[in-house]
């Protein structure tokens, strides 16, 4: 007897350290996995190692012949690979809906209380194993194939799913036929899950999606609702009865509806409060946007929207470029083909951070801009994703203020040009006013009788007017900024050359007027360049004062 006894302590203290070695080499992955692929979120992992620990330590006491701290054990496993999976299909995960997923476990936990209590019974147990263990091998295998499927070709994923259907057939193969191949399952959960942390493709479970929350149905509700009140209902029917033999399994099974009741609500408030934020913070915007008289009034209130429904330690720069010139200053590069997104993200060295792009697209006519642009945000990854559609809608609006104001200017010159034409159109002083591209916006009357023409064409520029030896010095000139003065010269509608003087002033930073301001001066052909002319003086029309001047001129004196 005592030579049996001991073969037994013996037998299950040899089976504890494989099982201690087992469990904590799986964890010791799944932590090394974390650390080597660096998911976006870590945190679904680290209580996936948590639960993995937590399994070692019931299957540790279980082969040492403690059931009830093994039972304590296996139920923290189930508690910490539910709050897991969750973590892995939080809202803007890779599960962007994660509500029927809910409804349904909920649905299904409850519906296995009424067939375990009215159908199978045995006061909650199978054998030595209770069936708290089975209802939650079931439902960690339903919710790790929901995250295979949404995942698609994921090798941790199918992982996961093996790691949980081999604790599924082990719960339900050792009540009946109890030896050591039945416990295999768990050591198939223990491989697998380590497996899947190692495996690369698991920090694309944790990369954040664009939420699309569904509307409220009724059929929905009313399923939870049946799911939550079913577990009391029980309790009710077995208390009535008498005697309440499966208390365990209708707290086990209470406790879980709940949890998933409660983590479904908390998903609608804070999707809620979410698209709360984000209407609130486009309705402030656009209101910015509409008052906003320059681009850096619009810039403000981009900056000041982004903000509002995104942390500010979330996002570590944002740029308005309100033109494909400082979009390609910035060395952004295009989007990829293919995309279902009108934005696009460029990766960083850190993976939980990325840049979004954002284009300046014209909602109501559903175009780009013409001069292009976009909004350009660096930030935590999760962060933006979350955001994407409501920061797209935003650089639409802006593009819309950008194009408002720039028509505003547009009108505003076309407004200062006619006020220009009526009140020095007839002026005996010859003006112009050419944009940056020497494309001349108005020309005076004077300056066209110069060039002996009634009008000029619609698209001409200043380069069309001068000879071509002169083109590239103006061209260099006028590149420049500030104010000066040029000499050269202008060709005639006959051919003949006009030797001019051109002073110009810098007005390409005035809002109205945006471009260069000209005065011409022509030299006779008998005076040569930078000759002053001489001040008109009405006495020179005297004749004594003329004659003195002539002596004066033919002397010397």
């Amino acid at each position: 007897m005592y030579t049996r006894q001991r073969r037994w302590y013996k037998w299950g203290v040899l089976s504890a350290i494989g099982w201690t070695v087992l469990g904590i080499g799986s964890a010791a992955a799944v932590v090394h996995g974390v650390r080597r692929h660096r998911p976006a979120r870590p945190a679904p992992w680290l209580l996936l190692a948590g639960a993995v620990v937590a399994s070692t330590v019931g299957d540790v006491f279980t082969a040492l012949h403690r059931p009830g701290v093994a039972d304590a054990g296996f139920y923290a496993m189930f508690v910490l690979v539910a709050c897991s999976l969750l973590q892995l299909t939080r809202a803007g995960a890779i599960l962007v809906d994660r509500a029927r997923l809910i409804d349904l476990l909920a649905f299904a936990c409850s519906a296995m209380l009424v067939v375990w209590v009215f159908v199978i019974g045995d006061a909650g147990r199978i054998g030595d194993v209770s069936v708290a263990y089975v209802i939650g091998a079931v439902l960690l295998l339903a919710v790790v194939i929901r995250l295979l499927v949404a995942a698609g070709r994921n090798p941790s994923a199918v992982l996961l799913v093996i790691g949980a259907a081999g604790v599924l057939c082990s719960d339900i193969v050792q009540p009946l036929w109890p030896n050591r191949l039945s416990e295999s399952g768990f050591v198939v959960l223990y491989l697998a899950w380590g497996a899947a942390a190692l495996h690369p493709s698991m920090a694309r479970l944790t990369r954040p999606a664009t939420p699309r929350p569904r509307p409220w149905h009724g059929r929905w509700a009313t399923l939870l609702g049946v799911s939550v009140a079913t577990p009391p209902v029980v309790l009710l029917i077995e208390a009535v009865d008498g005697t309440v033999d499966d208390g365990v399994v209708i707290a086990v099974a209470g406790g879980l509806t709940l949890l998933l009741t409660i983590t479904r609500l908390t998903d609608a408030v804070i999707l809620n409060v979410q698209a709360l934020t984000r209407e609130r913070a486009l309705r402030q915007a656009s209101a910015a946007l509409v008052a906003a008289a320059d681009t850096l009034a619009v810039d403000e209130a981009v900056r000041a929207a982004i903000t509002q429904f995104i942390r500010p330690e979330a996002i570590r720069s944002a740029i308005l470029a309100i033109d494909d010139d400082e979009l390609a200053a910035a060395a952004v590069p295009g989007p990829a083909a293919g995309s279902p997104h009108r934005s696009w993200w460029i990766e960083q060295a850190e993976r939980d951070h990325a840049t979004l792009v954002c284009p300046l697209w014209l909602e109501p006519l559903a175009v780009a801009r013409p001069r292009g642009g976009a909004l350009i945000l660096v930030g935590r990854r999760d962060a933006l994703t979350v955001s994407r559609d409501t920061l797209e809608v935003l650089a639409g609006q802006a593009a819309l203020a950008l194009d408002r104001i720039c028509l505003m200017e547009a009108v505003g010159r076309d407004d200062s040009d006619v006020y220009l034409r009526a009140v020095i159109g007839n002026s005996v002083d010859m003006t112009a006013v050419i944009d940056e591209d020497q494309r001349i916006r108005f020309a005076s009357s004077s300056l066209r009788r110069l060039l002996g023409v009634d009008d000029l064409p619609p698209l001409a520029t200043l380069g069309d007017l001068v000879q071509p030896d002169d083109r590239d010095r103006l061209r260099q000139v006028f590149r420049g900024s500030g104010d000066g003065a040029v000499c050269c010269s202008l060709v005639r509608a006959d051919g003949t050359p006009v030797l001019v003087e051109i002073r110009y002033r810098d007005l390409r930073e005035d809002r109205l007027v945006q471009g260069l301001v000209l005065t011409v001066r022509d030299f006779p052909q008998d005076r040569e360049p930078g000759e002053r002319r001489p001040r008109r003086d009405p006495a020179d029309e005297w004749p004594a004062r003329a004659n003195r001047r002539s002596a004066r001129r033919k002397f010397g004196y």
